[in-house]
């Protein structure tokens, strides 16, 4: 297991291919008041700002953070971390962690634009009534696995989920799968439909109004599959896509390899997009209920 000063690295309970990575006291303590130069705003308007708070971060593990995520989402056999402080202090508060969220993605690469919300990185509450157009925010519908991106016409290597509060909060968990752990897919990998373009398209509130088309399966320069999927916005053309895309999510839905994980307040889900799908359990009925996440996705780059 790699050794970094300021951070305890393990592999999580769930999964050999997860690797969970604590950010000890000492580092937040000195990210607090580095961050405290510059806010929010220029976080948001000004991108060069973006990079000097990730430099922050890695300069406080030796320059040794940066390389190490990179080395995780870019393997093929771990691919996923989960990150986020060792404690939560007053001091950890929401805009902290859109700071510190920012903060590892830099490290990582360059942030797609999120049409949804106008800026770099979303934030969005799931509540018990919700009157939106996306399962995200539907509470008691099961969020099937997906990647994301498979609307815009950007490249997705890679998301961050981040969790920024919760209340009244049971049920809920994320659900991960690996393309190589998933027992269905070599049999769907293998079906030339899987390989054609679908189009694809996307509801009002993300805000783009173009659709795009590209094929659920393509694979890497090894012959290994990859994968762009989401079930709500795929626009079968004929039985043959249609009665494909059943198969797919009932394969996807089926699979007894799900990992189910319960994420601590303040930690971030970070995944390689092209071969592990993300999903989410329902929550259980509460008319309080309230959990508010950020999102960020984007692109690899070399820092």
């Amino acid at each position: 297991m790699k050794n970094i000063d300021g951070l305890e690295i393990t592999e999580n309970i769930s999964s050999k291919r997860i690797l969970d990575i604590k950010i000890k006291d000492e580092i937040i303590n000195e990210l607090t008041d580095l961050f405290k130069r510059f806010d929010l705003t220029a976080i948001e308007y000004k991108p060069f700002t973006r990079f000097t708070v990730a430099k922050y971060l890695d300069d406080l593990t030796n320059n040794e953070l940066s390389k190490y995520l990179n080395d995780i989402l870019r393997d093929r056999k771990t691919g996923c971390f989960i990150i986020g402080p060792e404690k939560l202090t007053s001091d950890t508060d929401d805009i902290f962690l859109v700071k510190l969220s920012t903060a590892i993605t830099h490290l990582i690469g360059l942030p797609n634009h999120d049409s949804m919300s106008g800026k770099f990185y979303a934030r969005f509450h799931v509540k018990h009534e919700d009157k939106s157009d996306s399962y995200l925010r539907k509470a008691y519908t099961n969020l099937d696995l997906h990647t994301d991106g498979t609307y815009v016409k950007e490249a997705t290597d890679w998301l961050m989920m981040t969790k920024i509060e919760e209340k009244n909060v049971k049920g809920g968990e994320s659900v991960m799968l690996h393309l190589d752990d998933w027992e269905f897919c070599n049999e769907l990998f293998s079906d030339p439909t899987g390989r054609e373009n679908f189009i694809w398209g996307s509801p009002k509130s993300k805000n783009v109004d173009y659709k795009v088309e590209h094929p659920i399966f393509t694979e890497n320069s090894d012959g290994l599959p990859l994968i762009s999927y989401i079930d709500q916005f795929p626009e079968p053309q004929n039985m043959i896509q249609g009665l494909f895309l059943q198969k797919l999510s009932d394969a996807l839905e089926g699979s007894k390899n799900k990992l189910i994980l319960k994420l601590s307040i303040g930690s971030a889900i970070v995944a390689n997009n092209h071969f592990w799908l993300h999903g989410r359990r329902p929550f259980k009925l509460n008319k309080h209920l309230s959990r508010e996440l950020l999102r960020i996705r984007g692109i690899f780059i070399t820092n």
